[in-house]
């Protein structure tokens, strides 16, 4: 399964890509866990991508996915920026610098690809089938 969003360079598309993420590794029986990181690290490149980086030259920015064999991984592709991305190691008493931090720690691996004037940060993190034996798991009574 895989699937790649033209958004609009806007803080609105952050709650657009969570839920379109979240409803395709859902419907492809991908544990619960697993989608919750998927869609933190979505959350963390794409809000970088729009603080600290231009759009692609439509004016949009990238999302995609590919979820295949127990592993999913996330992109996010902009139009570049003056710095290259990296995980920073902010103060305690800093305001932000943690979202590559998160990322760093959620997913087995990351990193940046640059293709002309267009930057991809990655992800690749552990994504189980939520099926135990073949079968879903039950559905458990709330109370």
């Amino acid at each position: 399964m895989s699937s790649v969003v033209l958004l609009p360079y806007a803080p609105s598309s952050v709650a657009v890509a969570r839920q379109r993420l979240c409803n395709d590794l859902e419907d492809s029986g991908v544990s619960t866990g697993a989608i919750d990181d998927a869609v933190l690290v979505v959350s963390e490149l794409l809000s970088n991508a729009l603080r600290h980086a231009h759009p692609l030259p439509s004016g949009m920015v990238r999302v995609a996915w590919l979820w295949s064999d127990d592993h999913v991984e996330v992109a996010v592709s902009d139009g570049g920026a003056a710095t290259e991305p990296r995980a920073g190691r902010p103060t305690l008493s800093s305001l932000g610098g943690r979202g590559l931090g998160i990322v760093e720690y959620v997913a087995e691996s990351w990193g940046v690809r640059h293709d002309g004037d267009t930057t991809t940060v990655w992800a690749v993190l552990p994504a189980p089938n939520g099926s135990v034996n073949g079968r879903a798991p039950a559905l458990k009574e709330a109370g």
